[in-house]
């Protein structure tokens, strides 16, 4: 049972059929929030929202398309007639490449689902949370929104990008009593660093020996961080950077075993 840090409130999540999604999902609810779960992996995020219970409901979102952010709104309003909360998650990514390497139609599926997408999303969705009162956005960026990456231009592109709009949109919605901040994970256990992606090899713990922490962060991690930002505990944070790395971020780290 969770204590109700967001009761009588409504969410929205993209990309909410599996990883830090579906763990926001599942802690909103938890939270006492009412969720619609937006994803193009349409028996993923049924799943999830049948084990939710009723609280949850998923639908077939694309954020690349207007008319899906509109039947998705369309739907938040007959169902709960309000929207307090919106967790811009969805995102895509694409094997390493140099930029000299990288055609420009893989660079711009990147960029219209990571940016524009995030772009949709806040424009669909500011509206009806003025409308309701006011509320919170969180626009999920990520390190490489901190950081330059050697082989992921368009992702890093994207999430800068993300990282940009959340200033731009805190300025302009905060009159409107909304909230907006942009949430940068490291390396999470999710499907971007799975053994699916490697060709079979884990890279979890190589990748966390190279953290201050030592391990890679949990999809559930992040959604605790989502979910202050969504609260009216973060009532007075807007357009800021909220990180979520290990200590990826912190400076130059060699090993755990070198620092021991």
């Amino acid at each position: 049972m969770g204590s109700g840090r967001l009761a009588g409130k409504v969410a929205l999540i993209t990309g909410a059929a599996r990883g830090q999604g579906a763990a926001e999902a599942r802690l909103f609810a938890a939270e006492g929030a009412r969720v619609l779960l937006g994803d193009v992996l349409d028996d993923e995020a049924a799943a999830v929202a049948t084990e939710i219970g009723d609280a949850a409901v998923s639908r077939h979102l694309d954020v690349t398309s207007d008319d899906d952010w509109r039947a998705a709104l369309d739907d938040v309003r007959a169902r709960w007639g309000a929207l307090h909360v919106l967790v811009s998650n969805a995102a895509t990514f694409t094997r390493a490449r140099r930029i000299t390497d990288m055609p420009a139609d893989e660079y711009d599926r990147v960029l219209a689902v990571n940016q524009t997408g995030v772009y949709r999303s806040v424009h669909h969705c500011a509206p009806l949370i003025a409308e309701s009162g006011g509320g919170a956005i969180t626009l999920v960026s990520s390190v490489n929104g901190l950081l330059g990456s050697p082989g992921a231009a368009a992702y890093t592109a994207s999430k800068f990008a993300v990282r940009g709009m959340a200033k731009v949109a805190a300025l302009e919605l905060g009159p409107l009593g909304i909230r907006v901040n942009s949430l940068h994970p490291g390396a999470i256990d999710t499907y971007m660093i799975s053994p699916q992606v490697f060709g079979g090899v884990d890279v979890r713990d190589n990748i966390g020996s190279t953290l201050p922490l030592g391990r890679v962060g949990t999809p559930e991690e992040v959604a605790e961080l989502a979910l202050w930002l969504s609260s009216d505990a973060a009532s007075y944070c807007t357009g800021a950077e909220f990180v979520c790395d290990g200590g990826m971020t912190a400076g130059p780290f060699r090993s755990r075993a070198t620092n021991a």
